[in-house]
């Protein structure tokens, strides 16, 4: 009875997190005050505009963990375009721009799925990267990505911003 119990309790703890994946490098430390830059997210879904959403959802976050001094690269985004512009070439040119911003540290993403699940419930689901490169060395040093599902009734907006969440958490550890 005990072992049931104690099932019952992990299955519904489990259940009230959502599912979730995460994978990250170790961060060695970033200066919030630096100058930063967001470069446009690759879409790699079937999603409309899902790099759009993703770039709009990262920058704001960005700033609720401590980022000040952020740039967002002026992508070429059309309102009338369906996909996102946004390519591996653009966030190169997003780097040489952040590079005359005089900024330190270039964030740069990708969607890997944006949608809800076919299914009775529907489930919201997000896949994302992150990196973080130096642009004083020009490596990156810090890159991740996670992958979230939620309950029926969740965003997908929502559960995106608690991937982000996680994955800016790991990366935006203070220098010492």
């Amino acid at each position: 009875m005990k072992t049931a119990k104690l099932l019952a309790i992990t299955w519904l703890a489990a259940g009230l997190t959502g599912c979730a994946t995460v994978s990250t490098t170790r961060s060695p430390g970033v200066d919030l005050q630096a100058a930063w830059a967001l470069a446009p997210a690759v879409n790699n879904t079937e999603t409309p505009q899902a790099g759009a959403r993703l770039d709009s959802l990262t920058a704001s976050l960005l700033r609720v963990h401590g980022v000040r001094n952020l740039s967002v690269y002026p992508a070429a985004r059309s309102g009338d375009a369906l996909f996102d512009q946004a390519d591996r070439a653009a966030q190169e040119k997003a780097m040489a721009w952040a590079r005359e911003q005089q900024a330190r540290y270039v964030v740069a993403g990708s969607v890997d799925e944006w949608r809800y699940k076919v299914g009775l419930d529907g489930e919201p689901a997000a896949g994302i990267t992150l990196s973080v490169t130096d642009l004083s060395t020009g490596q990156v040093i810090w890159s991740g990505s996670a992958a979230r599902t939620g309950w029926s009734r969740e965003a997908v907006s929502g559960v995106a911003q608690k991937v982000v969440n996680e994955l800016l958490d790991q990366a935006l550890v203070p220098a010492r």
